[in-house]
Formats: C-alpha cells, sequence, structure tokens
C-alpha cells in the first residue's frame, strides 16, 4: 500500500508521514532535502538553479515510488512526483524562473516517467494559509527558506488548491492545517487517524 503526503513548503507533511509511520507501522520515505546538492544554491540564485534542483527532485522520487512498488511494503511518501510538474515547475517557469525550452524538457520526461508508475493508493493533502506555513517554516529554522518570498508561497498555494481541485488519480483525504495543530494535539491527530481508517477501509 503505498499513501503520500501531499502540501506547500511548511504545511507539515514530514511531521504527519513521521506521525502515521509510526501509529500505523508504515514504512516513512522522506523528501531528499538535507543531501539535496542544489537546494541552497536554487534559494540563493533560483533562476539558475531551478532546473537542476527540479531534475534532482523528478529523479528521486522517480526511484522512491518504484522502490515503493518493487518492495510490496506498506509505505508513506513525504511529497508526491505529481507537485513537481504541476506545481513547483510550473511556478518557476510562469515567474520566468525557469527558460521554456528548459521546462518543455522537464515536462517532456515527467510525461514519459509517469507512464511507468502507478499514482498513490491515497492522497492526503495539507491545505493552510500563507500565515500558517510562514509560521512553520520559521519555527524550524531552515537556513535556505531564510530567503523564501511571500508570494513564491501565494503561488504555490494557489497552483496545490488548482492541482487538488482537479486530481482524479484516486482516493483523496483533505486536513485544513489552520484548524488541526496535529503535531501537537493527540486529539486532533485522533480525527486524522480516524479520517484515513474510514478511507482505508474503504479502499479494501
Amino acid at each position: 500500500m503505498h499513501i503520500a503526503v501531499s502540501g506547500n513548503i511548511g504545511s507539515g507533511k514530514t511531521t504527519l508521514t513521521t506521525l502515521l509511520a509510526k501509529h500505523f507501522k508504515w514504512e516513512p520515505q522522506y523528501e531528499d532535502v538535507e543531501d539535496n546538492p542544489y537546494l541552497d544554491d536554487f534559494y540563493q540564485e533560483m533562476q539558475r538553479w531551478s532546473f537542476n534542483l527540479q531534475i534532482y527532485f523528478l529523479n528521486s522520487r522517480f526511484r522512491q515510488v518504484k522502490e515503493i512498488r518493487e518492495h510490496g511494503k506498506d509505505v508513506i511518501q513525504d511529497r508526491t512526483i505529481y507537485e513537481d510538474a504541476h506545481i513547483f515547475a510550473p511556478n518557476l517557469h510562469a515567474m520566468g524562473l525557469m527558460p521554456s525550452r528548459d521546462y518543455e524538457n522537464y515536462i517532456s520526461l515527467f510525461n514519459l516517467m509517469e507512464s511507468f508508475i502507478q499514482p498513490p493508493d491515497l492522497l492526503i493533502y495539507l491545505r493552510a494559509s500563507i500565515p500558517t506555513l510562514v509560521d512553520q517554516i520559521q519555527k524550524r529554522g531552515r537556513n535556505y527558506e531564510n530567503n523564501i518570498r511571500l508570494d513564491y508561497l501565494n503561488r504555490l498555494n494557489e497552483r496545490y488548491e488548482a492541482w487538488i481541485s482537479g486530481y482524479n488519480k484516486g482516493n483523496l483525504l483533505v486536513i485544513n492545517v489552520d484548524e488541526n495543530n496535529f503535531a501537537v494535539d493527540p486529539e486532533d491527530l485522533g480525527n486524522i487517524i480516524n479520517r484515513i481508517d474510514a478511507e482505508l477501509n474503504g479502499l479494501f
């Protein structure tokens, strides 16, 4: 079984992935942030490093999805391959931070990769307002995230909402992070777990 957690920067994907993996005894698959050789450079000079960063993430997540299906374990994944192609890459292109030829090359590669993979059995989307995202980004204090602009987060949020409104690849569960403090409130986490149980019971 493949569960995936999606959401904007600072929405709580990694925290929820960890908590759900512990509760359901799922194997967590995390986004490759700490070892990513492009992130620091990207946030310093987005236009120069946007294509490199997106290709790195695409490669990393394609490998993750391939391994998830091959190993046959119950896995929960922190962010999906679809978010790169439907949100981050087109946003960089629209902002003039990724040239058209690089973007077209990227989308062509994604479309080829997508033909070889299956979507998650359940997608969990963490919906969060800009103030919530900013608050959580500041709390975790990653140096390379200090330069993230509000308009960048806002553009990403708009693209996330557009993507989720048309998501039709499988089961979807939307969590409103503004109203659910699952990171510190056991009752809020319990509500999410109950909703996941209900979704999974409908799957099998």
